[in-house]
């Protein structure tokens, strides 16, 4: 991608000529207000274009609960209604279910928004690995593989006393997990470790044929956090061709801080840290918007621009940028993509 110089001096003429990607946001579930009107959602498509984020990637997210078979069905028809529900985001002549690295970048080059579909928490998919086929199916390029819990296919980074977790169930990744795995990488669909114990992301991180990535975590040396990812994980990020996308939620950024403590420096904060440990190459953007995500000068996707602002303002050039905002996410992408069957 060339760059001008005139969009090196200017923040947000830089802003316009990247190709950014918001990794991990959250939808309203079952109803609330409408994606295609600029509403009371951090991210709706008019936020999307005013803040130019070319393409976000929304969670059909499913809560942990008891397992049982009747909980199983019940998880696994809740993720595909709300796959549905995601791609019916991308029907509109101004946004565009994107399910491949080459559509987002022609999504972009057409000024069309970019929607992909993603699972959040491996418990959607009702104990059978072999369902991730009806995920994929419906567009979806990446499953989260725990939430707060533990679930049938791994141990979390958040036990559920309230679910009688013990503090930590499989040592890491079961033997469906690692099933999960493998069909993941058979499908081409990225593992995402957030929300996983340290066992399971260190077990996925080298397991997996697919480089793995955190779709939403931060630095653990910055906030001692159990979500975020300490020096060792970070390391194994690197040594696997891995991404960590740090997220926007408050808490994970400042111990105990609430979103009106919390900056857009702050933020960047975890980025430095990051990039200074294991290379831009590792590092992403990523909000939690809808789910937790937003600060003062990043509350919704309008404001995206502020922190390509921040990050020109500390060094980084424009090429470094857009790994961050995105580059580094598609090379992934791409990567998955070759190694399907």
């Amino acid at each position: 991608m060339a760059f001008d110089r005139a969009a090196m001096t200017d923040p947000m003429a830089l802003h316009r000529s990247l190709v950014t990607i918001d990794t991990h946001i959250d939808i309203p579930w079952p109803t609330g207000p409408s994606f295609f009107e600029d509403g009371k959602r951090r991210v709706d498509l008019p936020k999307m274009r005013r803040g130019h984020m070319a393409t976000g990637c929304f969670a059909a997210y499913v809560p942990q609960v008891p397992r049982s078979p009747e909980a199983n069905e019940a998880a696994f028809a809740r993720a595909c209604a709300m796959l549905d529900a995601i791609n019916e985001m991308g029907s509109g002549p101004d946004a565009r279910v994107c399910v491949s690295a080459d559509d987002i970048e022609r999504a972009a080059r057409d000024g069309v928004t970019g929607i992909m579909p993603c699972v959040e928490n491996g418990h959607a998919v009702g104990g059978d690995p072999k369902r991730l086929k009806a995920f994929r199916d419906r567009g979806a390029r990446y499953l989260t593989v725990t939430h707060f819990g533990h679930n049938a296919l791994a141990d979390s980074s958040n036990p559920r006393r309230d679910l009688n977790d013990p503090e930590a169930e499989h040592g890491g990744l079961s033997e469906l997990g690692r099933q999960a795995i493998v069909e993941l990488n058979r499908l081409g669909m990225l593992v995402d470790v957030a929300h996983t114990s340290k066992a399971t992301m260190m077990q996925s991180a080298g397991l997996s044929r697919t480089p793995v990535l955190s779709t939403h975590s931060c630095v653990k040396a910055l906030c001692d956090n159990p979500r975020n990812m300490d020096d060792e994980q970070l390391d194994a990020l690197k040594d696997v061709g891995g991404v960590i996308q740090i997220t926007a939620v408050p808490g994970f950024l400042m111990t105990g801080k609430k979103e009106s403590e919390v900056t857009v420096a702050d933020y960047c904060d975890h980025l430095d840290y990051a990039v200074k440990r294991i290379g831009v190459e590792h590092v992403g953007i990523s909000s939690d918007f809808d789910g937790g995500g937003g600060f003062v000068g990043w509350r919704d996707a309008s404001e995206c621009g502020n922190l390509t602002a921040e990050l020109l303002k500390r060094g980084y050039g424009a090429a470094e940028i857009g790994l961050l905002w995105g580059g580094n996410f598609l090379r992934l992408l791409r990567r998955a993509e070759q190694l399907a069957e």
